[in-house]
C-alpha cells in the first residue's frame, strides 16, 4: 500500500514488530491473552489507518502509539494483575483451600518466543528477559499506567525520553518525573534476582532433570533436597501459597496427593525460566493423561526457590503449544 506521501509499507512490514509490540503489552497487562488481542487490534487499526500515515516518526514508534493506546483503553477501570502472594499472608498447609478467583485477576506466564526479539543483542536481551520475569511483571503492574509505559520504554526498550515524551504526548521532564517515581516504587518492591533459563547450562540441565524424575515418582526427599528453604508455591486460580520445604513437601502428600503419578514434559521456556506441562493421570483405566497445571520454576543459586502451578490450562497449554492430552 502506498501512504498519501508516497511511502509504501505492507503487511510484513506491520508484521516484523509483533513479537517486540507483544513484549511490550504484556508487560502493561500481565497476561498473554490479552497482549495478543491488544496487539492484533493494534494491527488491524494500523493496516486501516496506513494510508494516514504521515511519516513524521517511524513506523516502529507509530505502531507503539497505537499499541500503547489501545493498552490504555484495556487497563482503564480494571484491577492491576497479582500473584497470590500479592493478596495476602502466607497459607498453611492445614487450611482448607479457598475458591477460585477469576482468571481476570491472575498474572499470566507467557512463553519467551512470544515476548522476546529473536534477534536482540545479547547484552539487551538479558535486560529485556530480566523484565518480563513474573515477580517483575507483577511489580510492574502496582504503577499507575503512564509511569509503567515511562519505565518499559526507557529501562527496557532503551527509548530516550524525547523519543517516550512524544510518543506519550508529554515533556521530556514529565517523562523524566515519571521514570524517577517508577524505580522507587519497584526499589520498594525488593525483587529477588532469579537465574535466567539456559537450555546449555548443565548445572542447570540437571537440576530440571533431577526435578522431573522427583515429581514423576512423587519421591518428596529427593524433591526436598532440589529446594530452597524459603522456597514458594503458588497456584492461580487459588490465591493460598506456602513457604518452605517442610510446608510444600506436606501439601503435596495431603491436599495435593492427587498430583501422584502425573507425567511432566518440558515446554517452551516462560518468563526466561523452565516451564513444564503437568498432566493428571487417567481417571479410569486406558484413559489418557489430561492437563492440571503450566508449571514455571524459579531458581536462584542452583536451588529451586519458586514453584509457580499455574491451573488455567485452557488458556495457557495451546498458547504454550502443550498437547491436551498425553496416551498412557
Amino acid at each position: 500500500m502506498t501512504t498519501a506521501h508516497g511511502s509504501t509499507a505492507t503487511t510484513a512490514d506491520l508484521e516484523q514488530y509483533r513479537t517486540e509490540l507483544t513484549g511490550y503489552c504484556y508487560r502493561m497487562l500481565g497476561a498473554i491473552s490479552e497482549a495478543d488481542d491488544a496487539v492484533q487490534d493494534t494491527m488491524v487499526r494500523a493496516w486501516k489507518a496506513l494510508d494516514r500515515f504521515e511519516g513524521r516518526s517511524s513506523l516502529r514508534s507509530w505502531l507503539y502509539r497505537i499499541a500503547h493506546n489501545v493498552c490504555i483503553d484495556m487497563l482503564n477501570g480494571r484491577q492491576r494483575r497479582a500473584r497470590p502472594m500479592d493478596l495476602g499472608g502466607v497459607g498453611a498447609v492445614d487450611e482448607p483451600l479457598p475458591p477460585p478467583l477469576p482468571e481476570s485477576v491472575w498474572l499470566q506466564p507467557a512463553p519467551d518466543g512470544r515476548v522476546l526479539r529473536a534477534e536482540t543483542d545479547p547484552g539487551e536481551l538479558t535486560t529485556e528477559r530480566e523484565s518480563i520475569r513474573l515477580a517483575f511483571v507483577a511489580a510492574l503492574q502496582h504503577l499507575p499506567a503512564r509511569q509503567r509505559a515511562v519505565l518499559i520504554l526507557r529501562e527496557v526498550l532503551r527509548w530516550h525520553a524525547d523519543e517516550v515524551a512524544e510518543l506519550l504526548d508529554t515533556s521530556v521532564a514529565s517523562v523524566n518525573s515519571a521514570l524517577q517515581r517508577a524505580r522507587a516504587t519497584l526499589a520498594s518492591a525488593n525483587l529477588q534476582d532469579t537465574e535466567a533459563y539456559d537450555p546449555t547450562d548443565e548445572a542447570q540441565r540437571e537440576l530440571l532433570a533431577r526435578y522431573l524424575d522427583a515429581f514423576e515418582r512423587y519421591d518428596m526427599e529427593a524433591l526436598a533436597a532440589l529446594l530452597r528453604d524459603d522456597v514458594v508455591q503458588s497456584m492461580p486460580p487459588f490465591d493460598l501459597w506456602l513457604r518452605g520445604v517442610d510446608q510444600i513437601t506436606a501439601w503435596m502428600v495431603g491436599p495435593g496427593a492427587a498430583c501422584e503419578g502425573s507425567r511432566v514434559i518440558p515446554a517452551p521456556a516462560a518468563n526466561g525460566m523452565p516451564a513444564f506441562g503437568q498432566y493428571k493421570p487417567p481417571a479410569e483405566p486406558g484413559g489418557v493423561y489430561t492437563p492440571w497445571s503450566l508449571q514455571v520454576l524459579e531458581i536462584v543459586d542452583g536451588e529451586i526457590a519458586g514453584l509457580n502451578f499455574f491451573l488455567d490450562t485452557e488458556t495457557l497449554f495451546p498458547v504454550f503449544g502443550l498437547p491436551l492430552h498425553l496416551d498412557p
